[in-house]
C-alpha cells in the first residue's frame, strides 16, 4: 500500500526534528512591500533578524563594506613592517605553508604579491608522511642556506616553538596563523593569529589566507608610505580575492560578514577571470568556471587540492594556483584528479571500516566516537571523521596506527569545541600533540592510550548520544508558487555555507514517483505533484538507502511535506528551478 500511514504526519522520515522559524505573515508582507522584495525573501530576511539599515550590504555583500583596518590584528603592524623592509632591502623571503587547501592558497597569493614587488620569493609546504604538520627545522636551515632572511609560516607556526627558535638567530620568523594556541612561540618575531591571546573575535573566524590578504594589505601600505615605486593599486589586490575565497570554503570557515564578502568577490573573481589553474581544476572536475560557486569550489576544487596534501605532495596545488601556463595549468590538474580519485578509493574502504566500528561503540554507549586502525591512510582519516560524525550525530576523531603511535583527525558538531578539548588534553599530557578549531581538529598520541583518550573526550563533552540537527524552516511555499524568479530572489541571500546556511522552505505536494540515481543509487530523484497540476523535480543527496529514502518510496501517491532549498539548476545553457531535498514528512 502507498501512501502515509496514518498518525505518523509529525514525524519527518530521516528522525530529524522540524523547527519553525518562519517569519510572521503581517510582518513579512509589510517588509517586502516596503522594499520590493519577493515575498518568500522577505520572509527569510525578516526571520534571521536582518536590521532594515544593513539590508543592503546584507543583500550585496561587498569588501568595502567590511573590510578591516589590518591594523586592528595584534601584531599585523610589526609584520608588515618587516615585510616591507625586506622589500625595499632586496632580503630574500621564504614561505613556509601548511599542505591544505588554506595552508596553499595562502603560499600562492603572499607569493604573487611579494613577486610584484620584486622580491626573491622561496616556498615550501610539508610532506604530509615524511614531514608531519607545521614547521620543521631542516625547512628552515634549508630556507636560510638558499639566503632566506625573512621566513613567513602561513596555517601553521603558533605551536611550532622548536623550529622557530632553532632559526631565531638566522632569519627572522613571522607566523600568519589562525589555529587556537596560548601565545606566540618563544623567538617568533611577529606573530599574527587572532585565535590567541589577545583574542580578536571579530577576525576570529578569518582562515589564512584572508590573514595573509590582509597583510599583503598592510605591507603595501607601509611600501606606499615609504615612497616605494612598486607598491600597488588596491585593484591589484583585490584580484587576489579568489584564493581568499578558495581558501576560506575549503577550511569550512563561517560564511558571515567578512568572510562572506570574501567570497562573494572571490566566485566573481573567478568567473569574470580566472586564473589559469583554477579554470583547468574546473574543467576536470567538469564544473563551468563560468557558473562557479561556493558549493562548487567546497565539492570539486578543494577535494583536489586536499588530495595533493593528503596522498602526494602539497605543493603541485601551490604549483597549480601560482602558474600562468594554461598547458602546466591543464597538467597539473589532471594529476590532481587522479590523485582524488585514489583517495576515493582508499577513504571508501577505511570508511566501512570505521562505521562498523563506530557502530559498535555507539551500542556501549559511547559519545564521542573514536575509530583507529592498523594500515589506515593518514590522509583520509579527518573525512572518515566526517562521515562517522555524519552518519551518527556525534563527535568522531578516526585515527592511523602505526606501531606506537596514532596519528588522526577529528570532526565535531555544533556546542562542542574540539580543538580546545584536545588542546587541553595536550597540557594534561594525555596527547603528545594536536589542536585545531572548534569544528576540526589534528592530534597525535601513543596507541597505547587511546582508551583513556576517549573516555577523556566523552568527560569533555558530556552529552550523552546523538545530537540532531534540526532542520530548519524558513518559508513554505505551493508547487505552483516555486518558480525561477523566487530560486534567484533566494539566491541573493548566498554564498552560502557554515554560518549562513541555504534556506529550507516546507512544500507539499504528492508524490509522484522516487527513483535511485547516480553510482550505485546513491541519490534520490523525486517528483512532487501540486493540487493544481503543477509538477516539480527534486533530488535528494547522498540519500539511498536511508530511512528517508524508506519513507518516500512508501508514501508514493500520498501527499508529504518535503523541506528543501530552491535553486537555479543549469543545464546544457538553460535554467530551471529545482529542489534540493534535505527531508520530508508526512502531511
Amino acid at each position: 500500500m502507498h501512501g502515509c500511514p496514518a498518525g505518523s504526519d509529525n514525524r519527518s522520515f530521516s528522525g530529524r526534528p522540524w523547527q519553525d522559524r518562519t517569519a510572521d505573515t503581517a510582518t513579512t508582507l509589510r517588509f517586502a512591500q516596503r522594499h520590493g522584495l519577493p515575498e518568500l525573501l522577505a520572509g527569510v530576511i525578516v526571520a534571521r533578524g536582518v536590521a532594515e539599515a544593513d539590508l543592503a550590504r546584507y543583500l550585496s555583500p561587498r569588501l568595502k563594506d567590511w573590510l578591516p583596518d589590518p591594523s586592528s590584528l595584534p601584531g599585523m603592524d610589526a609584520l608588515a613592517d618587516r615585510l616591507a623592509w625586506a622589500v625595499r632591502h632586496e632580503e630574500t623571503v621564504a614561505l613556509f605553508g601548511d599542505y591544505d587547501v588554506d595552508g596553499q592558497a595562502a603560499v600562492a597569493l603572499l607569493a604573487r604579491v611579494l613577486a610584484t614587488f620584486g622580491v626573491r620569493v622561496l616556498h615550501a609546504v610539508p610532506h604530509r608522511l615524511r614531514d608531519g604538520y607545521g614547521p620543521n627545522e631542516r625547512a628552515f636551515r634549508d630556507f636560510v642556506a638558499a639566503g632566506a632572511r625573512v621566513i613567513v609560516c602561513l596555517d601553521c607556526g603558533s605551536t611550532a616553538p622548536g623550529p622557530i627558535a632553532a632559526i631565531a638567530n638566522e632569519a627572522d620568523v613571522l607566523v600568519l596563523d589562525h589555529h587556537r594556541a596560548d601565545g606566540p612561540p618563544p623567538g617568533v618575531h611577529a606573530h599574527v593569529n587572532p585565535n590567541t591571546p589577545p583574542v580578536a573575535e571579530a577576525l576570529s573566524t578569518l582562515c589564512a589566507t584572508a590573514l595573509a590578504f590582509l597583510a599583503a594589505v598592510a605591507t603595501n601600505r607601509e611600501l606606499r608610505r615609504a615612497g616605494f615605486a612598486r607598491a600597488v593599486s588596491n585593484g591589484v589586490l583585490l584580484d587576489l580575492v579568489d584564493l581568499v575565497a578558495l581558501a576560506t570554503v575549503a577550511d569550512v570557515m563561517p560564511l558571515v560578514g567578512l568572510n562572506r564578502a570574501f567570497v562573494a568577490r572571490g566566485v566573481e573573481v573567478m568567473r569574470r577571470s580566472p586564473r589559469p589553474g583554477l579554470a583547468a581544476l574546473a574543467t576536470v572536475s567538469g564544473v563551468g568556471i563560468e557558473t562557479i560557486d561556493a558549493e562548487a569550489i567546497g565539492y570539486a576544487l578543494a577535494p583536489r587540492l586536499n588530495a595533493a596534501g593528503r596522498l602526494d605532495d602539497a605543493g603541485i596545488g601551490v604549483a597549480l594556483l601560482m602558474t600562468e601556463d594554461a598547458r602546466e595549468a591543464q597538467s597539473l590538474a589532471q594529476r590532481l584528479d587522479r590523485l582524488n580519485r585514489d583517495r576515493q578509493a582508499i577513504e571508501a574502504a577505511v570508511v566501512e571500516a570505521a562505521l562498523v566500528e563506530a557502530e559498535r561503540q555507539v551500542a556501549v554507549g559511547r559519545s564521542v566516537l573514536v575509530v583507529a586502525g592498523k594500515g589506515w591512510h593518514p590522509g583520509v582519516v579527518g573525512i572518515v571523521a566526517g562521515r562517522v560524525r555524519e552518519r551518527f550525530g556525534r563527535p568522531a576523531v578516526a585515527l592511523a596506527l602505526d606501531g606506537e603511535t596514532a596519528v588522526g583527525s577529528g570532526r565535531s558538531v555544533p556546542g562542542f569545541d574540539l580543538g580546545a578539548a584536545i588542546g587541553a588534553l595536550v597540557r594534561q599530557g594525555l596527547v603528545v600533540k594536536g589542536g585545531g578549531h572548534a569544528a576540526a581538529a589534528g592530534v597525535t598520541l601513543a596507541a597505547s592510550r587511546l582508551g583513556a583518550f576517549a573516555e577523556a573526550l566523552d568527560a569533555a563533552w558530556g552529552v550523552t548520544g546523538e545530537v540532531q540537527e534540526p532542520v530548519v524552516i524558513e518559508g513554505r511555499c505551493q508547487i505552483e508558487g516555486v518558480t525561477l524568479e523566487v530560486a534567484h530572489a533566494l539566491a541573493r541571500l548566498g554564498p552560502f555555507g557554515p554560518g549562513n546556511a541555504e534556506p529550507l522552505v516546507e512544500v507539499a505536494g504528492r508524490v509522484a514517483s522516487v527513483a535511485a540515481v547516480g553510482a550505485g543509487g546513491a541519490h534520490l530523484r523525486v517528483i512532487l505533484a501540486g493540487e493544481g497540476g503543477g509538477r516539480l523535480a527534486a533530488i535528494a543527496f547522498r540519500a539511498g538507502g536511508t530511512p528517508l529514502a524508506q519513507g518516500l518510496a512508501a508514501a508514493r501517491g500520498g501527499l508529504v511535506r518535503v523541506a528543501a532549498a530552491l535553486r537555479p539548476d543549469r543545464f546544457h545553457g538553460s535554467e530551471a528551478v529545482g529542489l534540493r531535498l534535505v527531508d520530508a514528512a508526512c502531511a
